[in-house]
């Protein structure tokens, strides 16, 4: 067992598709995807709120290297960070939404807490 869902692509894709998803819930504080993918956003998630919470410039930049936009790591650290200082982990929810009419693929919503 790999431990980590392949998502039906190859590493790369795989990368910076998830990279992209984590920083869109970061940026707009909600994601409508499958529940597979969902499930594997969250956890990158909650892993780029914890270096939030660290609030240095090691961790900033460690932010950086895996968010998309560079404003994102900015509202990361300013505002998404000090708003679950006190919170230990469990930053993000996982809500399913029913079935895509397309084909039937089951949706869920990912959102901050």
């Amino acid at each position: 067992m790999a431990g980590y869902r392949k998502l039906g692509k190859p590493t790369d894709a795989r990368l910076a598709l998830l990279r992209q998803l984590t920083t869109d819930l970061l940026n707009y504080g909600q994601l409508k995807t499958t529940v597979t993918r969902a499930k594997e956003v969250a956890p990158l998630a909650e892993k780029m709120i914890s270096l939030a919470k660290q609030n240095d410039l090691a961790a900033y930049r460690q932010a950086l290297s895996f968010l998309t936009q560079e404003d994102v790591a900015k509202k990361l650290f300013d505002q998404i960070g000090p708003k679950y200082a006190d919170r230990n982990g469990g930053y993000t929810r996982i809500v399913r939404a029913g079935f895509r009419r397309g084909d039937a693929a089951e949706v869920a919503i990912v959102e901050l807490v």
